[in-house]
């Protein structure tokens, strides 16, 4: 089949869609990705990228179209509306190119945020006549209030009557977290096109390979890998920190960077807490497996907003697929999967005492506990999470829009 996949990042960035079209074309499909120039999350253009360079490439068998976009620079609101603006402006307008002059037989649209990024997907859906199947990653508009602080009526009334024409347009409606549904149910008559589609874990998260780690301390390690943002509430995390200061024999490590970067270092100097939570900045992805062996219990949180306890976080099979128990200051989704895996323990969202207890507690677990639900975990992802059944699930659902059954 030919596809077109429109997504707002793609390769080099990592996200998912990586795998998705690498996958897809490996199986003999012909993809084209319309996707942006690389900026995330460094807010600046990747090496060898520009406006006039690499606007068009072929990777891994891939066709890449890749629409000028403002740079999100520090990500501040104004700088991603411009960033969200700019890319559905030019992505539209190469839409219409490749409509025209292209054919395909189904869109699929990789949306991590905004919604918007369904408007150029819409475009070829509309001119071409052909399925738009739309995985939802995130879910607007209630990202909007819990993400970006909007609660202007009139622009989230304009963008829960732009998600609901997208998801109108939509053959199906493919979803990563099982708590997103009720919210779609209630945008429309849209029930029958909604599918469970989770992330699915990295493989390169399995594959330990050679990598020169910073100074890492000695102890009981609960480490916390990923964007360190407001969604992922350290406020609560770093005063479960604080409340644990004097078990100097348990170690907060940050693997990562963000926004909330500044705040994090300034309430470990005004708290004294730098024996005890390590700062060890961002590294790569095939790096990860050799941060996470040193790991005894890995760290997932975030808010307690209505989006958020919806989410079900992509770390979750990250850490799952590395053998590793999990600890969560989480509401809703999160919570579910890990008593349903059996792979560690959770606390309600901004219970920062409880969190401390939580982790005081694994921290006096013998080593074989700890290990047998790291084992459960994997085992969970092994079953629920991988790659190769992801894809050929998106294999079925192409070949019954496209009426191949």
């Amino acid at each position: 089949m030919k596809l077109l996949l429109v997504s707002p990042h793609f390769f080099p960035e990592n996200f998912k869609c990586n795998d998705l079209a690498f996958e897809l074309a490996a199986k003999g499909h012909d993809v084209t990705v319309l996707s942006d120039i690389p900026n995330y999350p460094q807010g600046k253009y990747f090496k060898g990228y520009s406006l006039f360079r690499r606007r068009k490439e072929v990777v891994n068998g891939v066709t890449v179209y890749r629409a000028i976009v403002i740079p999100r620079g520090k990500a501040t609101a104004v700088r991603l509306a411009f960033n969200y603006a700019s890319f559905v402006l030019f992505a539209s307008v190469i839409a219409l190119y490749l409509a025209f002059f292209k054919k395909f037989d189904a869109v699929i649209v990789h949306e991590t945020s905004p919604i918007t990024v369904g408007i150029p997907a819409c475009i070829v859906k509309k001119i071409q006549r052909i399925p738009m199947l739309f995985w939802v990653l995130d879910l607007w508009p209630e990202s909007l209030s819990a993400a970006g602080g909007i609660e202007n009526k009139q622009v989230i009334g304009f963008f829960t009557w732009l998600t609901k024409r997208i998801y109108h347009n939509s053959d199906k409606i493919l979803i990563s977290s099982k708590g997103f549904e009720q919210s779609i149910r209630e945008k429309g008559p849209f029930a029958d096109k909604i599918h469970y589609y989770p992330n699915w874990a990295d493989r390169a998260l399995g594959e330990k390979k050679e990598y020169t780690l910073p100074e890492m301390p000695e102890g009981f390690i609960v480490m916390f890998a990923g964007n360190i943002g407001e969604a992922q509430d350290f406020d609560h995390l770093m005063e479960a920190a604080r409340l644990l200061k004097e078990e100097t024999g348990i170690h907060f490590v940050l693997v990562g960077d963000g926004r909330k970067r500044p705040w994090v270092e300034d309430f470990i100097a005004r708290h004294s807490l730098e024996k005890t939570v390590h700062w060890v900045g961002r590294h790569p992805l095939e790096a990860m497996p050799v941060f996470f062996a040193r790991a005894n219990a890995m760290i997932v949180s975030l808010k307690d907003q209505l989006i958020f306890n919806l989410t079900a976080p992509a770390k979750i099979q990250a850490y799952m697929s590395a053998g590793k128990p999990i600890v969560m200051m989480q509401n809703g989704e999160g919570p579910r999967i890990i008593r349903e895996a059996d792979c560690g323990y959770a606390v309600p969202a901004g219970d920062a005492a409880g969190f401390a207890e939580l982790i005081r507690k694994m921290a006096q677990m013998p080593a074989e506990e700890l290990e047998r639900m790291g084992a459960s975990g994997k085992a969970y992802c092994q079953e629920h999470f991988q790659l190769d059944k992801s894809i050929d699930q998106m294999c079925q659902w192409l070949d019954e829009v496209a009426g191949r059954k």
